[in-house]
């Protein structure tokens, strides 16, 4: 069997760049999916970050031997201080959205150059 007709045969499924486009597709639609509860739990979890980051601020003072402060009289609302995330759920959307774009277009160059079965 020559190459030509071994290439001929080749099925959709026997790209990378068809996987590469699905998984990149089912990555958007997890993201959709997980959105509304994204956003409550990287809330949370930057809110502590915020808090660490005052705490360690705050030895920093106290070691230097600078007048220390309370770290309850000196809070803020976190969405004053950080009105966006830190981590925005659009970057991965972007990157997944790029990877499939990219994953499309080579299949579609791929599927291009071989011949009618």
């Amino acid at each position: 069997m020559s190459d030509a007709t071994a290439d001929s045969r080749r099925t959709l499924a026997d790209s990378p760049w068809f996987w590469g486009l699905l998984f990149a597709l089912m990555a958007l639609a997890g993201i959709g999916l997980i959105a509304p509860k994204f956003d409550i739990r990287q809330r949370q979890v930057e809110g502590r970050f915020l808090g660490r980051q005052a705490a360690a601020d705050e030895r920093v003072r106290r070691s230097a031997g600078l007048e220390p402060v309370d770290l309850a009289d000196a809070a803020r609302d976190r969405d004053e201080v950080q009105p966006g995330r830190i981590v925005p759920l659009w970057t991965l959307a972007l990157g997944s959205a790029s990877a499939a774009a990219a994953c499309g277009a080579m299949l579609w160059r791929e599927r291009r150059r071989l011949p009618p079965v």
